[in-house]
């Protein structure tokens, strides 16, 4: 009976405290891409994801009924960082959905204004923000007028706060209500005592980095060489993190048989608060967790499986054909170009023995073929000639004319040729062999070697429609080592020679994706072709050891296609990677990149796509 009381009086006044409208709720999932597509076409950070922000702890003024239900202790503010705009994973302030998906909109909105430079107040800045934005959208003023009235109206009433932040109050309210008249914000306030402001960003909470220096932490940096490259999690849930002193061994839980207080023990020292092995469902829990606390145990944590990426010994490793090509590297957060960064390696699989196409693609190659065929240009008559087959009637009888009229002009062309047309297209196929190729896709094959696969239909079609066409794989370990493998040049014909290139490749090593497309451009801009196309494949985001990652190689691969667009280069690329729509558009554009779902279709479907690039512009 008094658990059912119990049960009973949490429900209802848990309910009772509660000011939400869970019924009117708007979720962030559903309404995610259109976030992202008013943020970024309203001039917003294209390399920043939208994605959900964790709770915090806030200290404003809670009702009795809240305090009683311990309820509200915590908020999903909405800030923006380096990495993406975080918003509240749902919205159920107000009773109205309307109003609930007008929150999200304007939040995008305002996040999407120009920061002004130099420091500024967190609250004058999202007042500067809220009058640009305003002023730059005035149909939006009676929208938003709606949700600042909405929002004042979930606020306390200044007249029932206390004295110490009536003044405080009063600011804020008349800042959300009049942004472009309200008085200046007082400073002197205490931060953790306002109310949520949901109109509003903050400022990024503070977050803990899991890397430390040396210095810091007194161990030994682990070796580079057993890092092996690793794919972000599915999972995009943020959590709070704070660094905690490690256990002791001297806290903790003492269970003790009093039948044996008089026997003899031997002492184990054993810590029994920490986990003696590596938990092997620790990223399971960790999903259920919104704070995270880590600390130092001077032990090394790492994966069950290690790679090691050490470079082979030069008898074992491929030629190089020339010293290392150095390169600019694009910094964004100088944005600067620095010279000279990274160092690419020319490189040739010179033990790779002839061969001829597999048995197993012999029957897709022909079926790509007869797809090919219609792309083989069909002979016909060349006018204008200096010499050909035969005379030009119609050109013999404009010169007769020009003769009569006594017009005397440059040595005529009077002959035509019947030959096979040109498509007048150089394409460069950029191939990424990183170590995340050696994953499986099914119970049969490897990314590399769907990738191998597709290297051999994509060159047998292209050897039947004559266009030119070069192929070249990449991998890298750090910037001084940006490896480049030289499978078939534009000179090269295509033979069982390159296919045994071909079979030869193998992952290995990272993906400094910009460097290896420099590279790429250099080779493809010296085509003397009137459409240069450069197609990338590729099965992940740009990563290397040092700091060739996140944000800073995307944007470094972004600035190198750009590069590549203004020598009048057309770059494309080929995924398989299923999270590539987030972040390939801020890469390639809209339009220049495609994600292959279903691994095992890329080769037949990366001959259809070139068709499809090319088809009308030959």
């Amino acid at each position: 009976m008094e658990e059912q009381v119990g049960a009973f009086w949490h429900r209802w006044v848990t309910h009772t405290a509660s000011q939400r409208h869970p019924e009117a709720a708007v979720l962030l999932e559903d309404i995610q891409k259109s976030l992202g597509v008013i943020f970024r076409a309203l001039g917003g950070d294209g390399g920043l994801k939208v994605e959900a922000s964790y709770a915090t702890d806030h200290f404003g003024q809670r009702t009795l009924l809240q305090r009683i239900a311990g309820s509200d202790k915590r908020v999903n503010n909405s800030w923006r960082d380096e990495r993406a705009l975080l918003l509240p994973p749902l919205v159920d302030l107000f009773a109205d959905p309307g109003l609930n998906r007008d929150l999200y909109i304007w939040l995008a909105m305002l996040a999407a204004t120009p920061v002004e430079a130099g420091e500024q107040h967190w609250i004058e800045q999202n007042r500067n923000n809220t009058v640009q934005t305003l002023q730059r959208f005035p149909g939006l003023r009676q929208r938003y007028q709606h949700l600042a009235e909405a929002v004042i109206a979930l606020r306390p009433p200044v007249e029932k706060v206390s004295l110490s932040q009536r003044i405080t109050e009063q600011a804020i309210q008349e800042v959300i209500l009049h942004p472009d008249s309200a008085p200046p914000f007082p400073l002197d306030y205490k931060v953790g005592h306002i109310q949520p402001i949901p109109l509003w960003l903050v400022l990024p909470p503070d977050q803990l980095g899991v890397q430390l220096s040396q210095e810091e932490n007194g161990a030994p940096p682990p070796d580079s060489n057993e890092k092996s490259p690793t794919k972000e999690p599915k999972n995009k849930k943020r959590r709070k993190a704070e660094r905690t002193e490690n256990p002791d061994g001297k806290s903790g839980l003492l269970a003790l048989r009093m039948e044996t207080i008089f026997s003899w023990a031997e002492y184990v020292k054993v810590d029994r608060t920490t986990d003696d092995d590596e938990d092997e469902n620790a990223e399971e829990r960790a999903e259920d967790l919104d704070h995270l606390s880590i600390a130092r145990d001077q032990q090394t944590s790492g994966p069950k499986v290690k790679f090691d990426l050490d470079l082979p010994a030069a008898e074992y490793d491929d030629m190089p054909l020339s010293e290392g090509v150095l390169y600019p590297e694009w910094n964004y957060k100088t944005h600067q170009l620095v010279k000279d960064q990274c160092s690419v390696i020319p490189l040739l699989a010179v033990r790779a023995e002839s061969c001829g196409l597999p048995d197993a693609l012999r029957m897709p190659a022909r079926k790509v073929r007869r797809q090919f065929e219609a792309l083989i240009p069909s002979r016909t008559w060349f006018r204008g000639e200096a010499d050909g087959a035969e005379l030009d009637l119609e050109s013999y009888i404009e010169f007769a004319a020009d003769q009569l009229g006594k017009y005397h002009g440059e040595e005529p062309s009077l002959y035509r040729d019947f030959r096979r047309g040109n498509r007048d297209l150089a394409t460069l196929l950029l191939a990424d062999l990183s170590l995340s190729t050696d994953s499986w896709v099914n119970n049969h094959s490897r990314v590399v070697d769907v990738i191998r696969e597709s290297l051999h239909l994509f060159s047998d079609a292209l050897s039947r429609t004559g266009d030119r066409f070069s192929l070249y794989g990449f991998s890298s370990l750090n910037r001084d080592h940006v490896r480049f493998h030289q499978i078939k040049t534009f000179e090269e014909p295509f033979s069982d020679t390159i296919r045994g290139r071909i079979e030869a490749v193998k992952p290995g090593y990272y993906t400094r994706m910009g460097a290896a497309i420099r590279h790429a451009t250099s080779l493809l801009v010296k085509q003397p072709a009137s459409r240069r196309i450069l197609l990338l494949l590729t099965d992940g985001k740009p990563n290397d050891l040092d700091k060739y990652e996140g944000r800073y190689g995307i944007e470094d691969t972004r600035e190198a296609i750009f590069e590549a667009k203004r020598v009048g280069l057309y770059p494309f690329c080929v995924t398989i990677d299923e999270e590539g729509g987030e972040y390939l558009p801020h890469i390639f554009g809209p339009s220049g990149y495609i994600v292959i779902r279903k691994p095992e279709e890329l080769p037949l479907r990366l001959p259809r796509l070139y068709a499809q690039i090319t088809q009308g512009n030959g």
